[in-house]
């Protein structure tokens, strides 16, 4: 961890002494840490808001120890300016253990109250590891146990994550109302099981995408409320050991504060100690939202499939020349990314799944595979809502004159003229349209079954797409139907 001529200081834990960097921060169960689980290469760091969390609840605990007075003012004080600071955003860099560890999150913790207390040293003028003066477990872990600081922390964390994801999809859902706006007037063929159907407009697709996006918005709030019932004052596996009576209600209260979260305390710590489900039922509206996506993606990947030989009924904006060898190949790769994040989340999913099953008796020791699951979760899929938006969605343009004709020669149209005409005679004007590639409200009109005033009112983009009314005031014409559109 350090060369020789590195400048170290001695930390001693129940295992023996071991050299930690001078200018760390961290401590010796931080670095036992390190060697330990060299496995994801990736730090609790990345992870902002759990951090901010786990600095959240130490700052909580300790204006709790101080309001009981099991934690003299002095040192309470210290933590709170130090908890602070990291709450702020720095020292985040000296958060340093890997996401994925053994041990329930206790290197996670360990390394939380190493770094609180060496900042709080520092700002009482003492040098790092004065643990005489002020100790990472007898001070900042005062009443507090990883297996309630850790759950705790990680569903603050993804509280406080989840705000961002969900102004992400504010703002995805914004971008497809636009467009729905845009496109309000572009007739098009609708397609059920990839077969032509009756005529829509792309403004109403559109807006079903923000419908959707809107609905998760939703979801996505209520299933948060999940995480507001914490464990706090349980310590070890719910009884509460070592701590005073008065510090659950006491370190709940601070801690509402300092999030502004509705929190509360559970009503049965030994069950909440050892019961992960509500990550499992967060992570699956994660996988809801993220699957919902995906089908959007796919969606747009078909209407602007082509530009020749597909459906090619809207432009997506040209992002990167799409083949090394097929010169002007443009490829959809802004959805291909998101439903690739899709992918990710729904197996991160499992993975929170799977460990929640895991858990024996008074502790799921798999918290931390469960955090980092829905931690990245919640990152990839802000990120690709953000793409989506900036490099795909608000760029869409539609190509108004392909869907134009397709719509005219589309025997779906004739579904409008039904009430009018006759099921017996469209079907066989649609049979007609089909073998001739003629405009059906041509034929109509040749038949003679609807002048070309009723034709085109009953076939306007606003009737077909069902935005006006229809109001069946012609007459179905039954007689001789079939032989007049033979003629």
């Amino acid at each position: 961890m350090t060369s020789p001529t590195s400048a170290t200081r001695t930390e001693t834990d129940s295992l023996g002494s071991l050299e930690i960097p001078a200018d760390a921060y961290w401590g010796v169960h931080t670095a036992r840490a390190l060697e330990n689980f060299p496995i994801s290469q990736r730090p609790i760091s990345v992870y902002r808001d759990l951090v901010r969390a786990l600095a959240m609840v130490k700052q909580a605990s300790a204006r709790a120890n101080r309001d009981i007075g099991v934690l003299d003012a002095e040192r309470a004080d210290l933590i709170d300016r130090a908890s602070q600071l990291v709450i702020e955003g720095e020292f985040h860099d000296q958060f340093v253990v890997g996401v994925v560890q053994g041990g329930a999150g206790t290197s996670t913790n360990m390394n939380a109250n190493e770094v609180i207390t060496n900042v709080a040293l520092e700002l009482a003028g003492r040098p790092k590891g004065d643990y005489g003066f002020l100790s990472p477990i007898d001070h900042t872990n005062r009443s507090q146990s990883t297996n309630d600081v850790y759950p705790t922390a990680i569903k603050v964390g993804l509280a406080l994550d989840l705000r961002t994801l969900l102004d992400e999809l504010a703002l995805l859902r914004e971008s497809f109302l636009a467009k729905a706006v845009e496109f309000h007037d572009v007739l098009k063929v609708g397609r059920t099981q990839l077969q032509d159907a009756v005529p829509m407009t792309l403004g109403q697709e559109f807006h079903g995408f923000a419908t959707t996006l809107g609905e998760d918005h939703s979801r996505l709030g209520e299933n948060a409320s999940l995480l507001y019932e914490i464990n706090m004052g349980a310590t070890a596996i719910g009884t509460g050991i070592t701590t005073h009576p008065d510090y659950r209600p006491a370190v709940v209260k601070h801690l509402r504060e300092i999030t502004g979260l509705d929190l509360s305390s559970a009503v049965d710590l030994v069950e909440s100690t050892s019961d992960t489900g509500s990550f499992m039922s967060f992570s699956s509206s994660l996988k809801r939202n993220a699957i919902k996506l995906s089908k959007i993606s796919n969606d747009l990947r078909l209407l602007s499939s082509g530009p020749q030989a597909g459906l090619g009924e809207i432009n997506l904006p040209a992002r990167q020349a799409g083949s090394s060898i097929m010169p002007g190949k443009v490829n959809p790769v802004i959805p291909e990314v998101v439903n690739q994040v899709a992918f990710a989340v729904a197996g991160a999913d499992l993975t929170v799944t799977m460990a929640v099953e895991g858990g024996q008796l008074q502790l799921n020791a798999f918290e931390p595979i469960i955090a980092h699951s829905i931690f990245q979760s919640i990152t990839w899929m802000r990120r690709a809502m953000r793409t989506l938006r900036v490099n795909c969605v608000d760029g869409i343009t539609a190509n108004r004159e392909r869907l134009g004709a397709m719509v005219g020669s589309s025997v779906g149209v004739v579904t409008a003229l039904t009430p009018f005409i006759g099921y017996a005679a469209a079907a066989a004007l649609a049979k007609t349209a089909l073998l001739t590639h003629r405009n059906v409200g041509d034929l109509v009109v040749e038949a003679g079954l609807m002048s070309r005033a009723e034709v085109d009112k009953q076939l306007s983009p606003a009737r077909l797409s069902g935005l006006q009314a229809v109001t069946a005031a012609i007459p179905i014409i039954l007689a001789d139907a079939d032989d007049s559109v033979a003629r």
